[in-house]
């Protein structure tokens, strides 16, 4: 469940939707991410355009990204470019040479650059830097 801080910092800037998108649900659930999960309230309930823009960084609006946009190009680049497991899910662009992943087996979220930090978390040096969507979520939006 997503904390009410995170929650209410939402509907404060407008970003936040009582209802659930239903179109955009539909596409979250094909994704394989599960309806009880934290990422799947987020994206069917936030919305502040195709992107939210905070920490000098974009990230997806993922429902809108599944709809609108070739959103199978990033997956298949960060699995096999990257040669991350099918579980890593991008949440932006990969612009400057470093991007942020949702682990969708255990919910986790990691950035990570090419090269040394991929070989270093391939290898267990590398831990992910916020173990919930929602711990990044409140670390992105700088609560």
């Amino acid at each position: 469940m997503l904390s009410k801080k995170l929650i209410d910092n939402l509907k404060e800037k407008g970003w936040w939707f009582e209802d659930a998108a239903h179109d955009y649900a539909n596409e979250i659930i094909k994704l394989g991410i599960q309806p009880a999960s934290m990422i799947y309230d987020f994206y069917t309930h936030a919305e502040d355009g195709p992107t939210f823009n905070s920490q000098g960084k974009e990230i997806y609006q993922l429902g809108w990204f599944l709809l609108n946009a070739n959103y199978e190009f990033d997956l298949k680049r960060t699995h096999k470019l990257l040669m991350l497991p099918d579980e890593f899910i991008p949440l932006d662009s990969f612009e400057g040479g470093h991007g942020l992943f949702y682990n969708r087996a255990n919910g986790a979220v990691i950035g990570l650059s090419p090269g040394k930090d991929i070989n270093d978390f391939k290898n267990g040096k590398l831990q992910y830097q916020w173990n919930d969507f929602n711990a990044f979520l409140e670390w992105y939006f700088n609560l």
